[in-house]
């Protein structure tokens, strides 16, 4: 299941819960929360939002970046924008970005794109996030000419989203890293987006799976432009995703380019091949991330 097809409206909540949560509290130390891609736990917050929210919390994950929002009904997760907002509250847990459907909206007109971006403004609002984040882009548009049409696209929603007092970001796959003729996805992006209006999310999983150059490159050619990560790791033998610790991927190299990137927020992620399930391979990406490299952030 993806972003794309999750359920946006969540069924009825199941009394029970994974994790004891009583007055959990953390003695942070670090300059950013620890955050949380809730994507990782799609099947678990399908079953039981409130449940998972409450094990995520035990596992001191502090912030979360949402995904799924249904901008006609206003709400996450099958609750009402400042019902679920309250929700967050009663867990300690914030939520600083969200991955919305924007790409749903690519072949769309101008008015209907702006009039969902205007139902996203107002549920961040609510949940007073501080990103609304482009997340994706469908395989069939994924062209040269489309990667300039979708660059406008995002610099357009950027001033929007601007103006209503939030930031707003580009999350990178794999795809924009393919060679389109000389050039890449991501080049034209990188070009043709303005700086002041489009950030982006910078996502060192993919990064390191596609891109011909490192993360720490990119950071360097546009420094404080990658306000946001995402960190994963890659499985040393099928490339497929794995829980922090059992890959490839030397984040003791990366995570100290936090400052020159102009970092912001991080989300740990995990987007399938669990060792045994999402919410068990959660707990064991924060155990190594806390233990390993949370003193880098």
């Amino acid at each position: 299941m993806d972003r794309r097809n999750f359920v946006k409206q969540s069924g009825l909540l199941m009394a029970g819960t994974l994790v004891p949560f009583s007055g959990f509290a953390m003695n942070r130390t670090n300059k950013y929360k620890m955050g949380l891609q809730l994507f990782t736990i799609r099947d678990a917050m399908e079953r039981d939002p409130i449940g998972s929210l409450k094990t995520v919390r035990a596992l001191g994950y502090e912030d979360l970046e949402i995904y799924g929002y249904d901008g006609e009904n206003g709400t996450y997760y099958g609750f009402k924008s400042a019902e679920f907002k309250q929700i967050l509250d009663d867990h300690q847990l914030t939520t600083s970005s969200g991955h919305y459907g924007l790409f749903e909206y690519f072949d769309k007109s101008d008015e209907a794109l702006e009039r969902y971006v205007d139902q996203c403004i107002a549920g961040a609002k609510i949940l007073n996030q501080r990103y609304i984040t482009w997340p994706w882009l469908a395989p069939n548009f994924r062209t040269l000419e489309n990667f300039k049409i979708l660059s406008q696209k995002l610099n357009t929603i950027g001033e929007q989203v601007n103006k209503a007092g939030l930031g707003f970001a580009y999350h990178n796959h794999g795809f924009e890293f393919e060679d389109l003729g000389g050039e890449t996805g991501y080049d034209i992006i990188l070009r043709e987006t303005d700086p002041s209006l489009v950030k982006f999310q910078i996502d060192f999983y993919w990064v390191m799976h596609s891109a011909k150059q490192s993360p720490a490159k990119f950071i360097a050619d546009q420094p404080g432009r990658y306000v946001m990560w995402h960190i994963k790791d890659m499985d040393k033998i099928t490339r497929d995703y794995t829980e922090l610790g059992n890959g490839s991927i030397d984040y003791n190299d990366i995570l100290p380019h936090a400052e020159r990137s102009g970092l912001e927020y991080y989300f740990l992620e995990q987007g399938g091949n669990f060792a045994k399930d999402s919410l068990q391979s959660i707990t064991d990406s924060a155990a190594y991330f806390k233990e390993n490299l949370q003193k880098y952030l």
